[in-house]
């Protein structure tokens, strides 16, 4: 699956994940296990996760490299997919690592990523990031994807909704009348 043409918005970082995952013919008990941040990963990792969800994957989270506190990842009725308290062993067919592993300030390292996956030799191996990160950190030099899916969140837009002083003030009372309330009964 070499397709370069551009792909948007979240689908087209699932539709390829789950595509890779399909043609690569993984399915009923095939473990896929992410590798990422705790808080910043997590919820990429959970949005793959429910992506390939109805493939019978058995799918864990592993917070930085750290194999020994391997979590399962669940389907939660009316949430989505959510990291469980249930340990998990590893097996993996394929081998999730996410680009926030090689931002800066994370502590590890690409020779953290590269003795992860030295002990894990026959996984299929699929890089997750956004804006380029594996390839600022150098990182593309020393580990080799089979599947890379790298996205681009540009622009990122930001706005406020301004509400002026007298609406802020009317709030405000109205909070402290209700506090005062709630206090003097």
């Amino acid at each position: 699956m070499s397709d370069q043409s551009p792909h948007k918005g979240v689908p087209g970082i699932l539709r390829p994940f789950r595509q890779y995952l399909e043609t690569n013919k993984f399915g009923k008990g095939d473990q896929v296990v992410y590798y990422g941040v705790p808080g910043t990963c997590t919820p990429f990792i959970e949005l793959l996760a429910f992506a390939v969800r109805g493939l019978g994957l058995e799918q864990v989270f592993v917070p930085f490299f750290k194999e020994e506190k391997a979590k399962k990842i669940i389907f939660v009725e009316g949430v989505g997919m959510q990291i469980s308290p249930d340990h998990m062993v590893l097996m993996p067919g394929a081998q999730v690592i996410m680009g926030g592993l090689a931002m800066p300030n994370v502590p590890v390292t690409v020779g953290d990523a590269k003795r992860m996956l030295a002990r894990h030799k026959d996984s299929a191996l699929i890089g997750i990031c956004f804006n380029s990160m594996f390839e600022k950190a150098d990182w593309m030099n020393e580990i080799s994807f089979d599947i890379l899916i790298d996205a681009i969140i540009d622009p990122v837009r930001v706005s406020e909704q301004t509400r002026t002083l007298s609406e802020r003030s009317k709030y405000l009372i109205s909070s402290y009348d209700r506090l005062s309330k709630k206090e003097g009964e």
